[in-house]
């Protein structure tokens, strides 16, 4: 077996003699450190995804860097996150973004430094992905560290998914080992064991379990930064919070549709999931879900969206949800175009370098067509101000797995 020997020479001072002297060890000059390389197995088959794991101190960094560099990705901070994405179609900067579970769109207008934590590590890892090329090995440390492991959850999910579609090969270095099942690798090595092991299939993703309760007015303060088209919300809307481990991850207002239209039909009016959870589905499965419990009571749930990524959903959805309307947003197509060309005036673009003239912005609506939920789901009313109690409550749970 082959070994990548680690050496640090040792400045001996009063404090190192007095370890010597403490513990009886001879004076040392220098330490080594013996890692176990052996990943000569991964080139014998087809793989997208690996994990070398392990304490900190065990040589995972040393071992990723035998791949190649593991380069810093610096953030313009004066200009918004989406914008450090230039070498990139506007339309391909968004999807990226979105495929990392980055699909919020006032976070892609903030700068770098004014994310959380679980947005900068997405946007990171969206700069990476999208600066690899074909037969680029994409090298990755340290992942997850730095996110809560709720987080880190969603965001192996929807990194694997996209990895994976689009044929690309990845190594990540973690700690972690509650992401395996997220990630859902093809390989793992582990420095102390000094072998590679391959995953003999890929595993079910784990159950994801959101509680729902009846929420006030109040709630959607954690919410209205984050929906992309308006922070208003209209007062008589009924309105849904969704836990996952007693945290916040979406919301969701109902109105009843305006008198004299459509009897028994209700639309939605806001739905958000937080950043932090995107990547797992559960925009569309939540849809799914209050769409089965309003037809259970002979009603009809409609939505009116002009989100790309819930476009996605509903095409993958489409036995629950029709596309009863569609139409073309002229006064964002006009707005959008007028900045390109005022660009283009000022030299910023030009037509030789790809400025590209926007032809259609639209809005889709949709009904709920799809089976009435076969089981009660509790939905329970609390004080938003207080989420945090939430934990002492069990109530009826919806599962995504699979989503």
């Amino acid at each position: 077996m082959k070994y990548i020997e680690r050496k640090n020479k040792i400045i001996n001072d009063r404090y190192t003699e007095y370890v010597y002297e403490a513990f009886d060890i001879q004076n040392k000059e220098e330490t080594t450190v013996k890692i176990p390389i052996n990943f000569s197995e991964c080139k014998t088959f087809d793989w997208n995804i690996g994990v070398i794991y392990g304490g900190s101190g065990t040589g995972k960094t040393t071992l990723l860097k035998e791949f190649g560099d593991l380069t810093l990705d610096e953030f313009d901070d004066e200009k918004p996150l989406i914008s450090n994405f230039d070498w990139l179609e506007p339309q391909e900067a968004t999807f990226l973004l979105s495929a990392m579970g980055l699909s919020s769109v006032p976070t892609w207008l903030r700068p770098y430094s004014l994310l959380s934590n679980g947005e900068q590590y997405r946007a990171s890892l969206a700069y990476k992905v999208g600066k690899s090329s074909e037969n680029d090995v994409i090298l990755i440390d340290e992942f997850t560290s730095v996110v809560d492991r709720d987080v880190a959850k969603a965001m192996s999910n929807a990194l694997q998914k996209y990895i994976r579609k689009y044929n690309k090969k990845i190594i990540l270095a973690s700690c972690h080992f509650d992401i395996m099942e997220w990630l859902q690798p093809d390989w793992t090595y582990s420095p102390l064991k000094g072998r590679l092991e391959r995953a003999s299939s890929r595993r079910q993703r784990p159950k994801i379990e959101l509680q729902i309760f009846r929420c006030r007015y109040e709630t959607w303060n954690i919410f209205k930064q984050h929906h992309y088209l308006s922070q208003d919300l209209n007062k008589a809307a009924k309105c849904f919070l969704m836990l996952f481990n007693d945290k916040p991850v979406a919301f969701m207002a109902i109105l009843p549709m305006p008198s004299g239209t459509i009897q028994n039909a209700f639309r939605v009016s806001r739905l958000v999931v937080l950043p932090d959870f995107q990547g797992l589905g559960i925009g569309i499965k939540i849809l799914n879900v209050f769409g089965s419990m309003y037809k259970k009571d002979n009603k009809t749930l409609y939505i009116k969206t002009s989100n790309p990524s819930l476009f996605k959903g509903m095409i993958r959805n489409d036995k629950h949800w029709l596309l009863i309307n569609e139409s073309n947003n002229i006064n964002q197509i006009k707005k959008s175009n007028q900045r390109l060309l005022e660009r283009e005036k000022k030299g910023e673009i030009t037509f030789q370098t790809g400025i590209k003239l926007i032809k259609e912005s639209k809005t889709k609506s949709y009904k709920y067509i799809g089976q009435e939920h076969k089981d009660n789901i509790d939905i329970l009313t609390f004080n938003s101000n207080a989420y945090k109690e939430v934990a002492q409550n069990q109530i009826s749970i919806f599962d995504i797995q699979g989503v």
